[in-house]
């Protein structure tokens, strides 16, 4: 019997101390809802996870480019619809002034309205989306994570179909037949403007979706190797719980077993 090494109390500090340990990791994981709250935890899932989440992060400011294209791809689509109107009554306009029975002043009206709509037409293809051109006929790129779509371009603003009605006009019957011919070519190129903008909008929505599905299976999978099994964990709670109450108590045993050579000292 000794007094000065108390091997019992040692290892039962000892093993006080490793439970505390683990009660307190327990505790803060549950607390957090992760399962790795520092490098120590699990130092390979850590690294997995960041390059996970530095993927995921990714994929977000992709979804805002291709988000970002659909609206401008949508924006020049609806002003397209309004030239389609214009277009149609100008092929309108064209017929009626071709009528015998319609006299100068006639035309001069018809012409009047003519022209209103080719200077809306005109004003269409001077809009921008945040500053950038909707109709000058320049590619724009959609970047995201790994790929590049590029979508065509809409010539509005210089397109020889669309900019061939800058001179005409339907003041007489002559100039109207030429008119017509000239307004239903820029309907003709209009159809296929608006065609292949809905080509572009069909590709941007397939790249949205697909990167919708992506991020959500690297989500999934970042879950299984930062998010803390609540049931698993709760049970490791108790269990260290238990183990620091009965490590308190042994300890204390163990204080006081070494009161018993006090005895032979009496």
């Amino acid at each position: 019997m000794v007094i000065n090494t108390n091997l019992a109390a040692m290892n039962s500090a000892n093993l006080l101390a490793a439970s505390t340990v683990q009660l307190n990791k327990s505790i803060q994981k549950l607390s957090s809802g992760s399962k790795i709250n520092s490098p120590e935890d699990d130092a390979a899932g850590l690294a997995v996870s960041m390059r996970f989440q530095a993927q995921i992060n990714r994929i977000d400011a992709s979804v805002n480019n291709v988000t970002n294209a659909t609206s401008y791809s949508q924006t020049q689509d609806g002003l397209l619809q309004n030239v389609q109107k214009a277009l149609d009554r100008m092929s309108e306009l064209s017929v009626l002034a071709q009528d015998t029975t319609k006299t100068t002043s006639d035309l001069t009206l018809y012409d009047k309205e003519f022209q209103t709509l080719k200077g809306y037409i005109q004003d269409v293809a001077k809009r921008d989306f945040n500053g950038v051109s909707l109709f000058n006929n320049t590619p724009r790129s959609v970047v995201t994570d790994g790929t590049t779509f590029l979508m065509s371009g809409v010539a509005l603003a210089a397109g020889l179909k669309y900019t061939a009605l800058n001179g005409v006009n339907i003041t007489s019957s002559a100039n109207a037949a030429t008119t017509l011919v000239k307004v239903k070519a820029a309907i003709q190129q209009l159809a296929t403007d608006r065609a292949q903008l809905g080509a572009n909008m069909t590709r941007l929505s397939s790249m949205n979706d697909q990167l919708g599905v992506t991020k959500d299976t690297l989500t999934a999978a970042n879950s299984q190797l930062t998010d803390v099994d609540v049931a698993q964990e709760s049970t490791n709670f108790a269990r260290y719980n238990i183990l620091v109450q009965a490590g308190t108590a042994m300890l204390a045993q163990a204080n006081a077993s070494t009161q018993s050579a006090l005895r032979l000292l009496q």
